[in-house]
């Protein structure tokens, strides 16, 4: 640590430890990292990136989704940006929008069997809630539930 408290190294060292403490699974340590690099370097797109996926490891679902939003924004064609936003959301129990951009993530790449995998389990949800008669999206309450 240096004296103003900042961790010792550039932005770019500080990138690297983030990530390997994404890939470890400490999620939230990575997240003070990534905060110092985009703090240096806002507009870092493999930070911003970094970060959502670390909010969403976190289980910080509103803030990956925003995250993931804004990356969806800045880069349309960003198939992981779509697919993260769609996870985010399904977490949320927002599953029409979750489709939405679960389904586009899966045309953009449809090589990728998680991308796949995902869209077709909220599908999977959307059906059952509709079968039931259930709101398509929120949580279900108990008396909901109850047959």
């Amino acid at each position: 640590m240096t004296a103003q408290g900042a961790p010792e190294g550039t932005a770019y060292e500080w990138y690297r430890r983030a990530m390997e403490l994404l890939e470890r699974g400490d999620a939230d340590a990575s997240l003070v990292l990534l905060d110092r690099v985009l703090a240096e370097d806002p507009r870092s797109a493999s930070a911003r990136e970094a970060r959502a996926r670390a909010l969403f490891d976190s289980r910080r679902f509103e803030e990956a989704a925003a995250a993931f939003e804004d990356l969806a924004e800045a880069s349309p064609a960003d198939d992981f940006a779509h697919y993260g936003l769609g996870l985010s959301l399904w977490r949320l129990q927002r599953f029409r929008v979750a489709e939405d951009h679960l389904a586009m993530a899966s045309v953009m790449r449809p090589d990728r069997e998680d991308y796949r995998a995902a869209l077709d389990q909220v599908r999977a949800t959307l059906r059952a809630r509709r079968k039931a008669g259930l709101p398509p999206d929120g949580p279900l309450d108990a008396s909901a539930a109850a047959p």
